[in-house]
């Protein structure tokens, strides 16, 4: 930190930047004359040599011009830039975007996470802080960082050769998937591997099968790639494969399909498979949590199915270890493996090279699947927890589905049209409640997809059991409130 300016010192620069800002706008016209030295200091309370000061650094700089026996005056040529007629002004600068900026432009922002005003937040993808293994990682880190190489240089852009080494055997291990370690491309979690697949197979105006409802960022992906997003229904065995359109790509999440919680049946898989194989279409996989699986086994991944070279897997550790890790994973075809290789490189050449290494490491020890099986336990505590929860205080006010797997339920309230579902999730937020609403994850078309009454993304994985207990009492309340018709305004 460079050392603190003498106190006269920081009165020059503090006029300086006074009489600057006051051209820049238009309070000192080109030739506008200065006060004088004597003036400016008593209006100020320093010294004339002070302000002598001032004017000779904005003499230096351009600013001002100054001439024998007269006053000091503003150089020509500055002041606010003038308005041209037909350019467009500061509020009309979004029309320079490029088409995939203003797509990005018209997209709706998240909800912002409220912190600790919130009595209870059962916002979906946050995890318990107590829950990451931080010994096993600091151990991981300070091996990495003792083993450093002779000289620091860019790393493969498809990942760490021991993390892909590491992930191989994982992925077989924990999901009976088959792959070479130069299939895998370490990202910067699931959102970039998506992004990657958008900017490699599609061109704009390719159509994209997604599941309806679905990962709004997923879709918003592939929007902005200027792709045509076409919704498919989803029901108890997962996305409708019956009459799949032609498409370059598909997005599914068979193992619990986001947000309703329901797992792609044997038979839909081996469909969706030869609909890729017959329309020349790849299949990303995001098999987001697929590690949290309570009432149902394991279901094998598709990738495991596809003799064919159409399914493009995607996994994270945002949901076993934290989401501010940024690391993920895809299993690309061996034919696509180089293509999105270059892809990461023109990216960010490659993912973090310390985090990447210590996952490495966690994974090579088993201090990585120990843990998943101790945060799957504690998940399971609190699922059991939200269920009882539920059913002992709301009863027969709501029903939940999507329970047997993953880290939230979707709660729907029976007795709340969607209309009001603006009005509680508000009244909610301001009685320190954080709730989130299922309909944005709807597409906004066809209408008649979309649900009848409100419903509710619930994530548990960052609460204990007793703020569990009383986020659900707060919700009894506020749906009480809201079906006496007190949430219509």
């Amino acid at each position: 930190m460079p050392p603190e300016a003498p106190a006269p010192d920081r009165i020059t620069q503090r006029i300086c930047e006074a009489i600057k800002d006051r051209i820049a706008a238009g309070l000192l016209a080109p030739g506008a004359r200065l006060p004088s030295t004597r003036s400016l200091a008593a209006e100020w309370g320093v010294s004339r040599t002070t302000v002598t000061a001032a004017y000779e650094q904005l003499i230096a700089e351009g600013y001002l011009e100054a001439r024998q026996g007269a006053r000091t005056r503003v150089a020509q040529g500055l002041g606010p830039p003038p308005v041209t007629p037909g350019l467009p002004g500061p509020a009309e600068q979004s029309d320079r975007l490029s088409a995939y900026g203003q797509q990005l432009a018209d997209f709706t922002p998240p909800p912002v996470a409220a912190g600790s005003r919130m009595v209870a937040d059962f916002r979906y993808g946050d995890l318990s802080a107590a829950d990451f293994p931080m010994l096993a990682w600091r151990k991981a880190v300070t091996g990495a960082l003792l083993r450093r190489e002779p000289s620091l240089r860019y790393g493969d852009p498809s990942g760490s050769p021991d993390l892909r080494a590491a992930l191989q055997g994982y992925l077989w291990r924990a999901r009976g998937l088959r792959c070479d370690a130069e299939q895998i491309v370490v990202v910067n979690g699931s959102q970039q591997g998506l992004d990657l697949c958008a900017r490699l197979l599609l061109n704009p105006g390719d159509p994209v099968v997604m599941e309806n409802p679905g990962y709004n960022l997923a879709r918003q992906v592939f929007v902005a790639a200027g792709a045509e997003v076409v919704p498919v229904s989803v029901d108890r065995e997962g996305l409708r494969t019956e009459a799949l359109p032609l498409a370059r790509l598909a997005y599914a999440t068979p193992s619990h399909q986001f947000p309703l919680g329901s797992v792609m049946s044997a038979g839909r898989r081996r469909e969706l498979l030869a609909w890729a194989r017959r329309s020349g279409a790849h299949i990303v996989e995001d098999d987001y949590d697929s590690e949290y699986r309570f009432d149902t086994a394991p279901i094998p991944p598709l990738q495991a199915l596809d003799a064919a070279g159409r399914v493009i897997y995607l996994g994270t550790v945002s949901k076993t270890l934290s989401p501010t890790l940024r690391l993920g994973y895809l299993v690309v075809p061996a034919a696509l493996a180089p293509a999105f290789a270059k892809a990461k490189r023109l990216t960010d050449r490659h993912s973090p090279g310390l985090e990447q290494q210590a996952l490495a490491d966690l994974i090579e020890s088993g201090a990585y699947e120990r843990h998943v099986r101790r945060v799957r336990r504690r998940n399971g505590e609190r699922r059991a927890a939200l269920l009882a929860a539920l059913s002992a205080i709301l009863d027969d006010a709501v029903t939940v589905v999507g329970a047997d797997a993953g880290l939230h339920v979707v709660v729907w309230l029976d007795r709340v049209p969607r209309e009001r579902e603006d009005a509680l999730i508000a009244r909610a937020q301001a009685a320190g409640l954080g709730v989130y609403p299922v309909s944005p994850l709807y597409a906004p078309t066809p209408a008649e997809a979309r649900p009848h009454t409100a419903g509710l993304v619930m994530g548990y994985a960052s609460l204990d059991e007793g703020t569990i207990d009383r986020g659900v009492r707060m919700l009894k309340e506020i749906l009480k409130h809201t079906e006496d018709g007190g949430g219509r305004g």
